[in-house]
């Protein structure tokens, strides 16, 4: 198993991270200061488009861009591990992984359409995406059903002539609320009465098309997360052409878990990155502030919870290697109890050393004068987005039984 950086990512590592400490990082207040200045929060300003797409530009001019296309000659070529260090680097700021184009949920749905798509289907949406011009959501969570348990999923499609029909809600739709979102895929239910692993199926609905209605912005601990934001959408007889369909009918768990494999591993090394920029803001607190006649460093349990911090952050950081190096060598089948695993634990450890940056920055730590407080809120987050903790533990404990059931079985 290895698991260390290649001599083919390295220089990208440098890069990325330089770009990130000295060109993304030190506009992040001003962007977010940005946000809702002009009465729409959910409509950038002139100034957030400059900034935004000045750092785009000089990823694409730098040649940083679209490092998420492992398996693709339109990438990098990246392996599955050598892409999770570039993940790492971009969780630090949350304006990175748009910069260079790795943004969820769009790095999963442009995926979905170069592994799944039609020719036509790629023609049509991966152009604009692939460029960053354009921007798309995942709709499959819903309001009215339990949706940690995919087969719960009850938005209904029917085929009706040369067109399906969709009507239904979905929410938790992240970066629907984005003005450039143009492309919703849909996992709707088609076989109501097949097995079922298959009953559901995949559609590419265009956000414009009639009867979609944005009926809010769903709040994240009072936040509403512009101008990105996570919606709650309405079908109401929506219609779209019958080759809207992606792969085949009944078809949309192999989509889904062909998508929501690396998209896992990517999420779970942002958090890493997060854990990493937390950590740094305890160390630099620590070595400046002074209470009761000593540094914070050398006060209390201080020394053993920056230590406890760093061997959290080691151990999450290789066990999310390791799942990166199953998914590459053994597939996502193989790789899934390490993926759960690696869900449940990196936005523990995450979540565990931000907290301790807050406790450490005192009231400040839970203002807007530190970034610790978006962040606690997003790996927090994280622990629902693409299935909650419960669901990955029984995942891993499965797994795990199995061996003894075969072990009894043999006897």
């Amino acid at each position: 198993m290895d698991l260390g950086v290649t001599e083919k990512v390295r220089p990208l590592i440098a890069a990325v991270r330089a770009m990130v400490r000295d060109e993304i990082m030190p506009v992040e207040e001003e962007y977010e200061a940005e946000i809702g200045r002009d009465g729409d929060r959910f409509k950038p300003t002139k100034r957030m488009i400059e900034i935004r797409e000045s750092l785009k530009a000089k990823a694409r001019e730098w040649s940083l861009w679209n490092f998420w296309l492992t398996a693709s000659d339109k990438g990098f070529g990246l392996t599955t591990v050598e892409y999770a260090y570039l993940a790492e680097e971009m969780g630090w700021s949350p304006l990175a992984s748009e910069v260079f184009n790795c943004s969820a949920p769009d790095t999963g749905n442009m995926e979905v359409l170069e592994r799944y798509g039609s020719p036509e289907q790629k023609a049509r949406w991966l152009p604009d995406l692939l460029e960053g011009r354009a921007r798309s959501a995942y709709l499959m969570t819903e309001p009215g059903v339990a949706s940690s348990d995919a087969t719960n999923i009850a938005m209904d499609a029917r085929l009706e002539g040369d067109e399906w029909v969709l009507n239904g809600e979905k929410w938790w739709s992240s970066g629907a609320g984005d003005p450039r979102c143009s492309l919703y895929i849909t996992m709707t239910l088609t076989d109501p009465e097949a097995a079922p692993h298959a009953r559901h199926s995949m559609l590419l609905v265009p956000a414009e098309t009639r009867g979609v209605n944005v009926l809010r912005a769903l709040q994240v601990y009072g936040q509403d997360d512009a101008p990105h934001g996570h919606m709650h959408i309405r079908f109401t007889d929506v219609r779209v052409p019958k080759d809207a369909l992606i792969l085949g009918r009944g078809r949309g768990f192999e989509i889904a878990q062909g998508r929501l494999g690396p998209g896992r591993i990517h999420h779970c090394m942002r958090a890493i990155g997060q854990a990493e920029r937390a950590l740094e803001a305890i160390c630099r607190r620590a070595a400046v502030r002074t209470a009761f006649g000593q540094k914070l460093s050398r006060l209390g349990a201080n020394p053993d919870i920056i230590a406890e911090a760093r061997m959290s952050i080691e151990m999450a950081r290789l066990l999310c290697l390791k799942a990166a190096w199953a998914m590459d060598t053994q597939g996502v089948r193989a790789a899934a109890p390490l993926i759960s695993q690696i869900k449940v634990i990196a936005p523990r450890v995450a979540l565990e050393v931000i907290d301790q940056a807050v406790q450490m920055h005192g009231g400040a730590g839970v203002s807007q004068d530190f970034p610790l407080a978006r962040m606690w809120t997003a790996v927090r987050t994280l622990r629902l987005a693409d299935g909650p903790d419960a669901v990955h533990r029984r995942v891993i404990a499965k797994a795990e039984m199995k061996r003894y059931s075969n072990e009894t079985a043999s006897r």
